[in-house]
């Protein structure tokens, strides 16, 4: 059987639960830096597991705690209703149902300052662990155990293989990579889970690429 020491011992954390406390906040801090943008509004909607039991476990602390870059072992968690009033955060949490999602799942909707909306479902899968499900349209599977590009780019010739140039020419070697697309020739969107650190200046060859129209550099260890 392969189990990790952590989830054996479970996460440095504060709170009552791995999976609805530790596993939540780091969701959602997971999904705020995804968004990669300031954002005045949030929305939780929560299902199953969640949505029953958030406010004895102290889900909804948790959840909005990430969003505003809390870590999950920080002594602040607890005060999370009181920090987003602070910084004006508006936030609300909602019941709702997701389809093919584990029961610790939750839909987070950011209202950011530009006008632009992101929607994010993720999954606390226990022992602190997650899984980023979808971003906006497109699935995604992806556990944030390792540095992450995540780009959305026309599904035209050439741009993987460029993409892959830049990496290479800076030494990062590609664990994971998926692709999927709305149809041939629209918009695409490519995760990439690399063995090394991502640096500035490769995302930005990366965004200089004809195509490509954003990217974020996710790192799960921040």
């Amino acid at each position: 059987m392969d189990i990790s020491i952590f989830e054996v011992l479970g996460p440095v954390m504060i709170g009552p639960s791995s999976s609805h406390t530790a596993g939540a906040a780091r969701l959602a801090r997971i999904c705020a830096m995804i968004t990669g943008k300031p954002f005045h509004k949030v929305s939780f909607g929560l299902h199953g597991s969640f949505a029953h039991t958030y406010k004895g476990h102290g889900t909804d602390r948790a959840l909005l705690a990430g969003v505003l870059g809390i870590r999950e072992d920080d002594e602040r968690l607890p005060d999370a209703f009181l920090i987003a009033r602070e910084r004006q955060l508006e936030y609300s949490f909602y019941e709702t149902e997701l389809e093919n999602v584990h029961e610790n799942s939750v839909l987070i909707t950011f209202e950011c300052v530009d006008g632009t909306v992101c929607r994010i479902t993720g999954s606390s899968i226990g022992g602190g662990q997650i899984v980023i499900c979808r971003i906006n349209e497109f699935e995604t599977q992806f556990q944030a155990q390792s540095a992450t590009l995540l780009i959305s780019h026309y599904d035209h010739r050439g741009v993987i293989s460029q993409i892959s140039s830049i990496l290479s020419d800076a030494g990062v070697n590609i664990a994971v990579m998926k692709l999927t697309r709305r149809s041939k020739g629209d918009v695409a969107f490519c995760m990439i889970e690399t063995d090394d650190d991502i640096c500035p200046e490769i995302v930005e060859k990366i965004q200089a690429v004809r195509d490509v129209l954003t990217v974020r550099a996710v790192d799960a260890a921040q």
